[in-house]
Protein backbone atom coordinates (compact mmCIF):
# COMPACT_ATOMS: atom_id res chain seq x y z
CA UNK A 1 0.00 0.00 0.00
CA UNK A 2 1.78 3.62 -1.05
CA UNK A 3 0.54 6.07 1.16
CA UNK A 4 0.79 4.31 4.42
CA UNK A 5 4.43 5.08 4.47
CA UNK A 6 2.98 8.89 4.99
CA UNK A 7 1.95 10.68 8.29
CA UNK A 8 -1.45 11.32 8.73
CA UNK A 9 -2.69 14.06 10.49
CA UNK A 10 -5.42 11.80 12.18
CA UNK A 11 -3.66 9.21 13.37
CA UNK A 12 -4.92 9.36 16.77
CA UNK A 13 -8.88 10.02 15.53
CA UNK A 14 -8.06 6.43 13.56
CA UNK A 15 -6.16 4.70 16.54
CA UNK A 16 -9.34 5.39 18.71
CA UNK A 17 -11.48 4.09 16.26
CA UNK A 18 -10.02 1.09 15.73
CA UNK A 19 -10.42 0.00 19.17
CA UNK A 20 -14.06 0.56 18.82
CA UNK A 21 -14.92 -1.12 15.75
CA UNK A 22 -16.03 -4.66 15.96
CA UNK A 23 -14.86 -5.30 19.75
CA UNK A 24 -16.34 -8.46 19.77
CA UNK A 25 -15.52 -10.03 16.60
CA UNK A 26 -12.44 -12.90 16.48
CA UNK A 27 -10.62 -10.55 13.75
CA UNK A 28 -10.53 -7.32 15.36
CA UNK A 29 -11.05 -8.09 19.10
CA UNK A 30 -6.84 -8.42 19.57
CA UNK A 31 -5.37 -5.02 19.68
CA UNK A 32 -2.14 -6.30 18.37
CA UNK A 33 -4.04 -8.98 16.21
CA UNK A 34 -4.09 -8.57 12.18
CA UNK A 35 -7.44 -7.62 11.73
CA UNK A 36 -6.59 -4.15 13.81
CA UNK A 37 -3.38 -3.68 11.92
CA UNK A 38 -4.94 -3.79 8.81
CA UNK A 39 -8.14 -1.84 9.53
CA UNK A 40 -5.46 0.50 10.70
CA UNK A 41 -3.20 0.10 7.32
CA UNK A 42 -6.34 1.18 5.50
CA UNK A 43 -8.13 4.17 7.27
CA UNK A 44 -4.95 5.33 7.78
CA UNK A 45 -3.91 5.06 4.07
CA UNK A 46 -7.31 6.67 2.77
CA UNK A 47 -7.01 9.79 5.01
CA UNK A 48 -3.60 10.36 3.22
CA UNK A 49 -5.28 9.62 0.00
CA UNK A 50 -8.08 11.91 0.20
CA UNK A 51 -6.75 14.92 1.32
CA UNK A 52 -10.01 17.07 1.39
CA UNK A 53 -12.35 14.68 3.27
CA UNK A 54 -9.36 12.49 5.59
CA UNK A 55 -10.17 10.17 7.71
CA UNK A 56 -14.22 10.35 9.01
CA UNK A 57 -16.04 8.67 11.59
CA UNK A 58 -17.39 5.84 11.13
CA UNK A 59 -15.43 4.78 7.53
CA UNK A 60 -13.72 1.86 10.02
CA UNK A 61 -16.77 0.28 10.16
CA UNK A 62 -17.23 0.07 6.58
CA UNK A 63 -12.87 -0.45 5.86
CA UNK A 64 -13.89 -3.57 8.62
CA UNK A 65 -16.70 -4.86 6.42
CA UNK A 66 -14.61 -5.06 3.30
CA UNK A 67 -11.25 -6.52 5.07
CA UNK A 68 -13.83 -9.56 6.22
CA UNK A 69 -14.12 -10.45 2.35
CA UNK A 70 -10.51 -9.49 0.48
CA UNK A 71 -6.92 -8.36 1.66
CA UNK A 72 -5.70 -5.51 2.32
CA UNK A 73 -5.03 -3.94 -1.22
CA UNK A 74 -8.21 -5.22 -2.77
CA UNK A 75 -10.07 -3.71 0.56
CA UNK A 76 -8.40 -0.25 -0.06
CA UNK A 77 -9.26 -0.05 -3.67
CA UNK A 78 -12.81 -1.08 -2.92
CA UNK A 79 -13.41 1.88 -0.48
CA UNK A 80 -12.15 4.40 -3.12
CA UNK A 81 -14.65 3.39 -5.13
CA UNK A 82 -17.12 3.32 -3.08
CA UNK A 83 -16.45 6.49 -1.64
CA UNK A 84 -15.75 8.90 -5.26
CA UNK A 85 -17.30 6.31 -7.82
CA UNK A 86 -20.28 5.75 -5.45
CA UNK A 87 -20.88 8.71 -4.36
CA UNK A 88 -20.12 8.30 -0.32
CA UNK A 89 -17.56 11.05 -0.34
CA UNK A 90 -20.12 13.79 -1.51
CA UNK A 91 -21.85 13.33 1.93
CA UNK A 92 -18.75 14.24 3.93
CA UNK A 93 -18.29 17.44 1.76
CA UNK A 94 -19.84 21.15 2.12
CA UNK A 95 -20.56 20.84 5.80
CA UNK A 96 -22.85 17.49 5.36
CA UNK A 97 -25.02 19.70 2.41
CA UNK A 98 -25.41 16.43 0.44
CA UNK A 99 -26.24 14.37 3.44
CA UNK A 100 -28.81 17.36 4.81
CA UNK A 101 -30.27 16.70 1.49
CA UNK A 102 -30.57 12.90 1.48
CA UNK A 103 -32.41 13.00 4.93
CA UNK A 104 -34.73 15.63 3.17
CA UNK A 105 -35.44 12.80 0.73
CA UNK A 106 -36.13 10.27 3.13
CA UNK A 107 -38.76 12.60 5.15
CA UNK A 108 -40.15 13.23 1.63
CA UNK A 109 -39.86 9.30 0.86
CA UNK A 110 -41.96 9.21 3.99
CA UNK A 111 -44.79 11.34 4.18
CA UNK A 112 -45.89 9.68 0.88
CA UNK A 113 -45.17 6.11 1.76
CA UNK A 114 -45.80 6.20 5.38
CA UNK A 115 -47.79 9.40 6.28
CA UNK A 116 -49.02 8.01 9.52
CA UNK A 117 -45.62 7.43 10.71
CA UNK A 118 -44.25 11.02 9.53
CA UNK A 119 -47.31 12.87 11.02
CA UNK A 120 -45.85 11.01 14.17
CA UNK A 121 -42.53 11.84 13.67
CA UNK A 122 -43.83 15.73 13.22
CA UNK A 123 -45.63 15.48 16.52
CA UNK A 124 -42.32 14.62 18.41
CA UNK A 125 -39.72 17.01 16.07
CA UNK A 126 -37.75 13.87 14.97
CA UNK A 127 -36.17 14.66 12.07
CA UNK A 128 -34.67 12.00 9.71
CA UNK A 129 -31.10 13.34 11.29
CA UNK A 130 -31.23 12.35 14.22
CA UNK A 131 -31.84 8.41 13.55
CA UNK A 132 -30.39 8.45 9.96
CA UNK A 133 -27.15 9.83 10.40
CA UNK A 134 -24.80 6.16 10.49
CA UNK A 135 -27.17 5.05 7.93
CA UNK A 136 -25.97 7.18 5.15
CA UNK A 137 -22.56 7.78 6.48
CA UNK A 138 -21.82 3.96 7.57
CA UNK A 139 -23.81 2.06 5.64
CA UNK A 140 -25.56 0.41 8.59
CA UNK A 141 -22.23 -0.72 9.27
CA UNK A 142 -22.18 1.22 12.66
CA UNK A 143 -24.62 -0.65 14.40
CA UNK A 144 -26.48 -3.68 12.18
CA UNK A 145 -25.08 -6.89 12.95
CA UNK A 146 -23.01 -8.28 10.08
CA UNK A 147 -25.78 -11.13 8.58
CA UNK A 148 -27.77 -7.66 7.54
CA UNK A 149 -24.56 -5.62 6.58
CA UNK A 150 -23.49 -7.44 4.06
CA UNK A 151 -26.67 -7.68 2.16
CA UNK A 152 -26.50 -4.49 2.15
CA UNK A 153 -23.21 -4.31 0.75
CA UNK A 154 -23.94 -6.60 -1.78
CA UNK A 155 -27.15 -4.12 -3.00
CA UNK A 156 -24.72 -1.51 -3.01
CA UNK A 157 -22.32 -2.09 -5.37
CA UNK A 158 -25.12 -3.75 -7.50
CA UNK A 159 -27.88 -1.05 -7.11
CA UNK A 160 -25.93 2.11 -6.57
CA UNK A 161 -25.91 4.32 -3.07
CA UNK A 162 -29.58 5.03 -3.41
CA UNK A 163 -30.25 1.26 -1.91
CA UNK A 164 -30.13 2.86 1.54
CA UNK A 165 -33.44 4.73 0.83
CA UNK A 166 -34.91 1.50 -0.16
CA UNK A 167 -33.43 -0.01 3.47
CA UNK A 168 -34.13 2.83 5.39
CA UNK A 169 -37.96 2.46 4.45
CA UNK A 170 -38.14 -1.27 5.08
CA UNK A 171 -36.57 -0.50 8.52
CA UNK A 172 -39.47 2.22 9.11
CA UNK A 173 -42.53 -0.56 7.58
CA UNK A 174 -41.51 -3.50 9.98
CA UNK A 175 -40.70 -1.26 13.02
CA UNK A 176 -43.55 1.20 12.40
CA UNK A 177 -46.00 -0.27 15.12
CA UNK A 178 -43.56 0.09 17.56
CA UNK A 179 -42.63 3.65 16.57
CA UNK A 180 -46.01 4.93 16.87
CA UNK A 181 -46.17 3.96 20.41
CA UNK A 182 -42.89 5.44 21.43
CA UNK A 183 -42.47 8.97 22.65
CA UNK A 184 -39.33 11.11 21.77
CA UNK A 185 -36.69 9.61 24.21
CA UNK A 186 -38.47 5.97 23.46
CA UNK A 187 -37.69 6.53 19.50
CA UNK A 188 -34.29 7.26 19.48
CA UNK A 189 -33.02 4.47 21.97
CA UNK A 190 -35.44 2.05 19.82
CA UNK A 191 -33.29 3.17 16.92
CA UNK A 192 -30.17 2.77 18.65
CA UNK A 193 -30.65 -0.41 20.38
CA UNK A 194 -34.00 -2.07 19.69
CA UNK A 195 -34.12 -2.20 16.03
CA UNK A 196 -30.68 -3.54 15.48
CA UNK A 197 -31.14 -6.36 17.84
CA UNK A 198 -33.79 -7.92 15.64
CA UNK A 199 -32.08 -8.65 12.38
CA UNK A 200 -29.36 -10.70 14.20
CA UNK A 201 -31.17 -13.61 12.86
CA UNK A 202 -30.00 -14.15 9.30
CA UNK A 203 -33.44 -15.13 8.37
CA UNK A 204 -34.68 -11.94 9.61
CA UNK A 205 -32.08 -9.73 8.12
CA UNK A 206 -32.46 -12.17 4.42
CA UNK A 207 -36.52 -11.20 4.78
CA UNK A 208 -35.59 -7.61 5.38
CA UNK A 209 -33.78 -7.35 2.57
CA UNK A 210 -36.47 -8.79 0.44
CA UNK A 211 -38.62 -6.38 1.75
CA UNK A 212 -36.26 -3.68 0.75
CA UNK A 213 -35.81 -5.36 -2.86
CA UNK A 214 -39.52 -4.60 -3.52
CA UNK A 215 -39.74 -1.08 -2.54
CA UNK A 216 -40.28 1.34 -5.30
CA UNK A 217 -38.07 4.50 -5.67
CA UNK A 218 -38.12 6.03 -8.52
CA UNK A 219 -35.08 8.18 -9.55
CA UNK A 220 -37.16 10.48 -10.60
CA UNK A 221 -38.24 11.45 -7.77
CA UNK A 222 -35.38 11.63 -5.57
CA UNK A 223 -34.23 14.34 -8.15
CA UNK A 224 -37.22 16.07 -7.84
CA UNK A 225 -37.29 16.13 -3.88
CA UNK A 226 -33.62 17.18 -4.64
CA UNK A 227 -34.77 19.97 -6.54
CA UNK A 228 -37.14 20.76 -3.62
CA UNK A 229 -34.51 20.58 -0.72
CA UNK A 230 -31.91 23.10 -3.20
CA UNK A 231 -34.95 25.55 -3.67
CA UNK A 232 -36.19 25.20 0.32
CA UNK A 233 -32.52 25.63 1.40
CA UNK A 234 -31.96 29.27 -1.15
CA UNK A 235 -35.02 30.66 0.11
CA UNK A 236 -33.61 30.35 3.71
CA UNK A 237 -30.55 31.37 2.90
CA UNK A 238 -32.53 34.10 1.57
CA UNK A 239 -34.46 35.45 4.52
CA UNK A 240 -32.61 33.91 6.85
CA UNK A 241 -30.25 36.22 9.28
CA UNK A 242 -26.91 35.40 8.74
CA UNK A 243 -26.70 35.34 12.71
CA UNK A 244 -29.74 33.21 13.10
CA UNK A 245 -28.54 30.62 10.65
CA UNK A 246 -24.56 30.96 11.83
CA UNK A 247 -26.57 29.76 15.61
CA UNK A 248 -28.73 27.34 14.20
CA UNK A 249 -25.87 25.40 12.40
CA UNK A 250 -24.00 26.20 15.63
CA UNK A 251 -27.04 24.61 17.65
CA UNK A 252 -27.07 21.66 14.96
CA UNK A 253 -23.62 20.96 15.52
CA UNK A 254 -23.35 20.63 18.69
CA UNK A 255 -26.63 18.22 18.92
CA UNK A 256 -24.47 16.00 16.26
CA UNK A 257 -21.07 16.44 18.48
CA UNK A 258 -23.56 15.60 21.47
CA UNK A 259 -25.42 12.66 19.86
CA UNK A 260 -21.82 11.55 18.67
CA UNK A 261 -20.55 11.48 22.01
CA UNK A 262 -23.33 9.54 22.96
CA UNK A 263 -22.79 7.03 20.39
CA UNK A 264 -19.22 6.92 21.45
CA UNK A 265 -20.33 6.47 25.04
CA UNK A 266 -22.35 3.73 23.99
CA UNK A 267 -19.35 1.97 21.99
CA UNK A 268 -17.09 2.13 24.80
CA UNK A 269 -19.59 0.35 26.77
CA UNK A 270 -20.23 -2.22 24.83
CA UNK A 271 -16.52 -2.54 24.45
CA UNK A 272 -16.04 -3.27 28.42
CA UNK A 273 -19.11 -5.13 28.66
CA UNK A 274 -17.66 -7.49 25.59
CA UNK A 275 -14.31 -7.95 27.28
CA UNK A 276 -15.75 -8.45 30.26
CA UNK A 277 -17.90 -11.18 29.12
CA UNK A 278 -14.89 -12.43 27.31
CA UNK A 279 -12.92 -12.78 30.41
CA UNK A 280 -15.48 -14.62 31.63
CA UNK A 281 -16.32 -16.66 29.29
CA UNK A 282 -12.67 -17.55 29.06
CA UNK A 283 -12.21 -18.24 32.71
CA UNK A 284 -15.32 -20.53 32.56
CA UNK A 285 -13.67 -22.43 29.81
CA UNK A 286 -10.43 -22.82 32.05
CA UNK A 287 -12.37 -24.04 34.71
CA UNK A 288 -14.26 -26.98 32.17
CA UNK A 289 -10.74 -27.30 30.46
CA UNK A 290 -9.35 -27.64 34.13
CA UNK A 291 -12.25 -30.24 35.42
CA UNK A 292 -11.97 -32.03 31.79
CA UNK A 293 -8.09 -32.62 32.19
CA UNK A 294 -8.81 -33.68 35.75
CA UNK A 295 -11.31 -36.28 34.24
CA UNK A 296 -9.21 -37.35 31.67
CA UNK A 297 -6.42 -38.37 33.49
CA UNK A 298 -8.76 -39.78 35.24
CA UNK A 299 -10.03 -41.56 32.76
CA UNK A 300 -6.65 -42.72 31.86
CA UNK A 301 -5.66 -44.19 35.00
CA UNK A 302 -9.19 -45.94 35.35
CA UNK A 303 -8.10 -47.42 31.62
CA UNK A 304 -4.72 -48.49 32.76
CA UNK A 305 -6.73 -50.24 36.07
CA UNK A 306 -9.01 -52.20 34.06
CA UNK A 307 -6.20 -52.90 31.05
CA UNK A 308 -4.27 -54.64 34.16
CA UNK A 309 -7.42 -56.12 35.78
CA UNK A 310 -8.37 -57.65 32.13
CA UNK A 311 -4.91 -58.96 31.91
CA UNK A 312 -4.74 -60.78 34.80
CA UNK A 313 -8.81 -61.87 34.04
CA UNK A 314 -7.18 -63.30 30.44
CA UNK A 315 -3.90 -64.63 32.65
CA UNK A 316 -6.59 -66.49 34.95
CA UNK A 317 -8.77 -67.82 32.20
CA UNK A 318 -5.53 -69.33 30.54
CA UNK A 319 -4.37 -70.97 33.93
CA UNK A 320 -8.04 -72.33 34.38
CA UNK A 321 -8.47 -73.69 30.67
CA UNK A 322 -5.18 -75.51 31.15
CA UNK A 323 -6.39 -76.93 34.13
CA UNK A 324 -9.51 -77.92 32.48
CA UNK A 325 -7.76 -79.49 29.44
CA UNK A 326 -5.82 -81.83 31.76
CA UNK A 327 -8.31 -82.64 33.88
CA UNK A 328 -10.55 -83.57 30.56
CA UNK A 329 -7.50 -85.49 29.06
CA UNK A 330 -7.41 -86.73 32.54
CA UNK A 331 -10.97 -87.85 32.38
CA UNK A 332 -10.75 -89.35 28.67
CA UNK A 333 -7.99 -91.10 29.50
CA UNK A 334 -9.34 -93.00 32.80
CA UNK A 335 -12.62 -93.65 30.66
CA UNK A 336 -10.47 -94.87 28.13
CA UNK A 337 -8.78 -97.50 30.72
CA UNK A 338 -12.39 -98.22 32.29
CA UNK A 339 -13.60 -98.69 28.71
CA UNK A 340 -10.66 -101.37 27.81
CA UNK A 341 -11.11 -102.87 31.13
CA UNK A 342 -14.93 -103.35 30.70
CA UNK A 343 -14.56 -105.05 27.14
CA UNK A 344 -11.40 -106.92 28.50
CA UNK A 345 -14.00 -108.26 31.09
CA UNK A 346 -16.69 -108.88 29.24
CA UNK A 347 -14.64 -110.63 26.71
CA UNK A 348 -13.43 -113.09 29.80
CA UNK A 349 -17.22 -113.15 30.81
CA UNK A 350 -18.04 -114.51 27.70
CA UNK A 351 -15.40 -116.75 26.98
CA UNK A 352 -16.09 -118.20 30.94
CA UNK A 353 -19.72 -118.19 29.62
CA UNK A 354 -18.43 -120.27 26.38
CA UNK A 355 -16.59 -122.73 28.36
CA UNK A 356 -18.83 -123.58 30.98
CA UNK A 357 -21.56 -124.27 28.35
CA UNK A 358 -19.00 -126.54 26.73
CA UNK A 359 -17.95 -128.34 29.83
CA UNK A 360 -21.64 -129.04 30.96
CA UNK A 361 -22.24 -130.19 27.56
CA UNK A 362 -19.37 -132.61 27.77
CA UNK A 363 -20.96 -133.74 31.51
CA UNK A 364 -23.69 -134.00 29.89
CA UNK A 365 -22.85 -136.27 27.55
CA UNK A 366 -20.60 -138.12 29.50
CA UNK A 367 -23.94 -138.71 32.33
CA UNK A 368 -25.50 -140.01 29.16
CA UNK A 369 -22.94 -142.52 28.21
CA UNK A 370 -23.16 -143.77 31.79
CA UNK A 371 -26.89 -143.85 32.08
CA UNK A 372 -26.84 -145.81 28.97
CA UNK A 373 -24.02 -147.95 30.15
CA UNK A 374 -26.21 -148.70 33.51
CA UNK A 375 -29.02 -149.32 31.64
CA UNK A 376 -27.95 -151.89 29.86
CA UNK A 377 -26.91 -153.76 32.32
CA UNK A 378 -29.56 -155.65 34.38
CA UNK A 379 -28.43 -155.27 37.46
CA UNK A 380 -27.02 -151.73 37.74
CA UNK A 381 -30.44 -150.75 36.32
CA UNK A 382 -32.09 -152.79 38.88
CA UNK A 383 -29.68 -150.77 41.67
CA UNK A 384 -29.97 -147.43 39.84
CA UNK A 385 -34.05 -147.82 39.52
CA UNK A 386 -34.09 -148.96 43.34
CA UNK A 387 -31.80 -146.03 44.72
CA UNK A 388 -32.90 -143.59 42.02
CA UNK A 389 -29.02 -142.67 41.73
CA UNK A 390 -26.02 -144.12 40.25
CA UNK A 391 -24.60 -143.16 43.49
CA UNK A 392 -26.04 -146.14 46.07
CA UNK A 393 -24.87 -149.29 43.91
CA UNK A 394 -21.16 -147.98 44.30
CA UNK A 395 -21.17 -145.09 45.85
CA UNK A 396 -16.94 -144.78 46.59
CA UNK A 397 -15.98 -145.03 42.42
CA UNK A 398 -19.12 -142.77 41.99
CA UNK A 399 -17.70 -140.20 44.15
CA UNK A 400 -14.03 -140.48 43.21
CA UNK A 401 -15.21 -140.30 39.29
CA UNK A 402 -17.48 -136.72 40.39
CA UNK A 403 -15.40 -135.03 42.88
CA UNK A 404 -12.62 -133.62 40.83
CA UNK A 405 -15.93 -132.20 38.81
CA UNK A 406 -17.65 -131.14 41.13
CA UNK A 407 -14.44 -128.84 42.49
CA UNK A 408 -14.27 -127.61 38.78
CA UNK A 409 -17.35 -126.38 38.93
CA UNK A 410 -17.57 -124.43 42.21
CA UNK A 411 -13.75 -123.06 41.16
CA UNK A 412 -15.41 -121.80 38.08
CA UNK A 413 -18.52 -120.53 40.09
CA UNK A 414 -16.24 -118.70 42.42
CA UNK A 415 -14.52 -117.25 39.78
CA UNK A 416 -17.73 -115.97 37.83
CA UNK A 417 -18.13 -114.74 41.19
CA UNK A 418 -15.21 -112.81 41.49
CA UNK A 419 -15.70 -111.41 38.25
CA UNK A 420 -18.92 -110.33 38.56
CA UNK A 421 -18.55 -108.53 41.94
CA UNK A 422 -15.19 -107.16 39.33
CA UNK A 423 -17.84 -105.86 37.00
CA UNK A 424 -19.61 -104.44 38.98
CA UNK A 425 -16.90 -102.43 40.44
CA UNK A 426 -15.92 -101.19 37.53
CA UNK A 427 -19.67 -100.26 36.25
CA UNK A 428 -19.81 -98.38 39.63
CA UNK A 429 -16.56 -96.71 38.84
CA UNK A 430 -17.41 -95.83 35.29
CA UNK A 431 -20.42 -94.33 36.70
CA UNK A 432 -18.42 -92.10 39.02
CA UNK A 433 -16.25 -90.87 36.68
CA UNK A 434 -19.00 -89.61 34.52
CA UNK A 435 -20.69 -88.42 37.66
CA UNK A 436 -17.00 -86.47 37.89
CA UNK A 437 -17.24 -85.51 34.44
CA UNK A 438 -20.28 -84.30 34.36
CA UNK A 439 -19.33 -82.14 37.74
CA UNK A 440 -15.98 -80.78 35.64
CA UNK A 441 -18.33 -79.62 32.70
CA UNK A 442 -20.82 -77.55 34.78
CA UNK A 443 -17.69 -76.31 36.61
CA UNK A 444 -16.38 -75.48 33.50
CA UNK A 445 -19.44 -74.08 32.38
CA UNK A 446 -20.20 -71.84 35.18
CA UNK A 447 -16.34 -70.51 35.29
CA UNK A 448 -16.78 -69.83 31.48
CA UNK A 449 -19.81 -67.72 32.28
CA UNK A 450 -18.15 -65.63 35.19
CA UNK A 451 -15.39 -64.84 32.81
CA UNK A 452 -17.69 -63.90 29.96
CA UNK A 453 -19.55 -61.79 32.80
CA UNK A 454 -16.77 -60.12 34.09
CA UNK A 455 -15.07 -59.34 30.36
CA UNK A 456 -18.51 -57.35 29.08
CA UNK A 457 -18.80 -55.64 32.78
CA UNK A 458 -15.17 -54.52 31.46
CA UNK A 459 -16.11 -53.76 28.12
CA UNK A 460 -18.66 -52.01 29.46
CA UNK A 461 -17.27 -49.70 31.90
CA UNK A 462 -14.71 -48.97 29.38
CA UNK A 463 -16.96 -47.68 26.68
CA UNK A 464 -18.90 -45.89 29.05
CA UNK A 465 -15.71 -43.85 30.53
CA UNK A 466 -14.75 -43.28 26.72
CA UNK A 467 -18.70 -41.98 25.81
CA UNK A 468 -18.35 -39.84 28.79
CA UNK A 469 -15.43 -38.80 28.32
CA UNK A 470 -16.12 -38.26 24.54
CA UNK A 471 -19.32 -36.31 25.26
CA UNK A 472 -17.61 -34.21 28.00
CA UNK A 473 -15.14 -32.92 25.44
CA UNK A 474 -17.70 -32.92 22.51
CA UNK A 475 -19.38 -30.21 24.90
CA UNK A 476 -15.97 -28.38 25.93
CA UNK A 477 -15.58 -27.46 22.25
CA UNK A 478 -19.05 -26.46 21.37
CA UNK A 479 -18.69 -24.17 24.26
CA UNK A 480 -15.06 -22.63 23.59
CA UNK A 481 -15.98 -23.28 19.44
CA UNK A 482 -14.55 -20.12 17.65
CA UNK A 483 -14.93 -19.76 13.68
CA UNK A 484 -12.29 -21.45 12.02
CA UNK A 485 -12.02 -18.45 9.80
CA UNK A 486 -11.29 -14.97 11.42
CA UNK A 487 -13.09 -13.58 8.86
CA UNK A 488 -16.25 -14.95 10.39
CA UNK A 489 -18.08 -14.07 13.99
CA UNK A 490 -20.93 -12.20 15.10
CA UNK A 491 -20.74 -8.57 15.03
Amino acid sequence: MTDFNKDSAQEGVITRDIHRTFPAHDYFKDSDGDGQDSLYKICKAYSVYDEEIGYCQGQSFLAAVLLLHMPEEQAFCVLVKIMYEYGLRALYKNNFEDLHCKFYQLERLMQEQLPDLWSHFQELNLEAHMYASQWFLTLFTAKFPLCMVFHITDLLLCEGLNIIFNVALALLKTSKEDLLQADFEGALKFFRVQLPKRYRAAENARRLMEQACNIKVPTKKLKKFEKEYQTLRESQLQQEDPIDRFQKENRRLQEASMRLEQENDDLAHELVTSKIALRNDLDQVEDKADVLNKELLSTKQRLVETEEEKRQQEEETAQLKEVFRRELEKAELEIKKTTAIIAEYKQICSQLSTRLEKQQAATKEELDIVRSKVMGCDRCRDLFTTLGSLQASSPGRDHTSTEPMDEEKDGLKEQLRHLELELAQTKLQLVEAKCRMQELEHQRGVLMNEIQAAKNSWFSKTLGSLKSSSSSSSSTSSTSQTPSSPKEGPA
